[in-house]
């Protein structure tokens, strides 16, 4: 039996197929980091849980003038310390990317590239993240859901509600 697929919707304007209001090209690594600088004695003398302090950072590019393809950036850094005596135990950075094209309108863009994009984004890298500390040899870093809407608005409340879509 065969399978075809449906045709795309009709814009009801025109009569032209509707594209869709986002779409993900590509995911990938563009950097990804893992040192223990107090190996292998650190394994020997840890006796509990590293504390660890987590940063995350997100940003955005239009790939082309002119077109409406972006990458977008989810910057992830984690940075272990041993209770005891502030030693650290690990460096973990993860910078994961995506390709994303647009057919929003103007006033969109920077909105969808900055919280939407990032949510699509980010369970990969949270799972990317988790994965490289357990096979580190420490408990996985398990990120709990990050509000990107909070984290968009209060950036735009630091900069003045400059694009930073455009940066």
């Amino acid at each position: 039996m065969s399978q075809t697929n449906p045709p795309a919707p009709a814009n009801p304007g025109n009569g032209a197929p509707q594209q869709p209001p986002l779409l993900i090209n590509i995911q990938y690594i563009k950097d990804l980091s893992f040192e223990v600088p107090n190996a292998p004695e650190i394994f020997a003398t840890l006796r509990e849980n590293p504390r660890v302090d987590l940063s995350l950072d997100v940003n955005a590019r239009r790939i082309q003038e002119g077109e409406n393809i972006f990458e977008v950036a989810l910057q992830l850094r984690a940075d272990a310390r041993v209770p005891k005596d502030n030693s650290p135990a690990f460096i973990a950075e993860l910078l994961y990317c995506g390709i994303f094209t647009l057919n929003v309108p103007e006033e969109m863009v920077e909105p969808v590239l900055l919280v939407e994009c990032p949510r699509l984004l980010f369970p990969f890298a949270r799972n990317i993240l988790a994965d490289m500390t357990r096979d580190g040899g420490f408990p996985p870093i398990m990120l709990t859901p990050i509000d990107f809407a909070a984290l968009w608005q209060s950036r735009r409340g630091q900069t003045g509600a400059q694009p930073a879509a455009n940066a």
